[in-house]
């Protein structure tokens, strides 16, 4: 007796077909064009009012939020207003400035080290380009390319732990060294779209996407994540797990753009 074939009618599970190069394009810039409508205001979250500034709150954000940077830096800001202030300043004295964002004597050796070079190689003035600003203690390509994109206008992919989290979620890259997805990203989108991308990535982790647990069943483009069901799916529940203006609370600024939906963060000392 010979052996029996499967009946015609066998319906085996299938492996879903690899998703190709242009169609995972194709679907990321349309998660793009969507957070678009979603975050219109997108938006760096430190306050600032010129690059030397940015500079110095990104320097201290390091390991701590946006929010408390923002609570922190108007009294050093007020001390010390330009690089030659700061890089003159008593070390002990930044310190006890901006110990609230921790890390404090490591951050105060940057920050001064980045104000003393910007005086002494700069002519006082913080640099426009990716190599000059790389240079300078305590600063990376993360932080350059956030100096640049908002202060100077020049384009760049911010690869923060919220940006890497989001592209591998989406299948963008598969990598996790910082330096490799923003070579990938790149490779994706158009260089107009790297600032604004970033900081409708960054936002969508921060409000809807988040680490632990994402609010699946309250984010608008689970037609287009691969990891929807990761998180929470039922839409009551998923709706408090949101954060920030898309939950009804404040934001991290405590001077937000005009076009932000929410309210000001509260100043230090104040009520959280």
């Amino acid at each position: 007796m010979g052996e029996q074939q499967p009946p015609s009618s066998d319906k085996r599970k299938k492996t879903p077909k690899p998703e190709s190069r242009l169609a995972m394009v194709r679907r990321a810039r349309r998660i793009n064009r969507e957070l678009a409508e979603v975050y219109p205001y997108a938006h760096p979250e430190l306050d600032f009012e010129n690059a030397f500034q940015l500079l110095i709150a990104t320097v201290l954000s390091a390991q701590t939020t946006d929010l408390r940077v923002n609570q922190t830096t108007p009294a050093l800001f007020a001390k010390y207003p330009t690089p030659e202030d700061l890089a003159a300043a008593q070390p002990e004295e930044v310190e006890e400035l901006i110990r609230p964002t921790g890390f404090f004597r490591a951050k105060t050796k940057s920050i001064m080290g980045l104000s003393a070079a910007i005086r002494d190689n700069f002519g006082g003035e913080v640099p426009g380009r990716l190599e000059d600003l790389v240079t300078l203690p305590g600063v990376g390509r993360k932080t350059a390319f956030v100096v640049l994109g908002n202060a100077f206008g020049v384009p760049g992919i911010t690869v923060d732990t919220h940006f890497m989290r989001l592209a591998r979620r989406w299948k963008w890259t598969d990598q996790d060294d910082p330096v490799k997805i923003e070579a990938e990203i790149a490779t994706i989108f158009p260089k107009s779209e790297w600032t604004m991308l970033s900081h409708r990535v960054i936002f969508h982790g921060r409000r809807i996407c988040h680490s632990r647990r994402p609010a699946c069943g309250a984010c608008p483009i689970t037609h287009l994540c691969p990891a929807y069901g990761e998180g929470e799916t039922d839409p009551e529940k998923a709706r408090k797990l949101l954060k920030y203006e898309m939950g009804g609370r404040p934001g991290q600024r405590l001077k937000p753009p005009p076009d932000y939906p929410g309210e000001p963060a509260p100043a230090m000392g104040a009520i959280e």
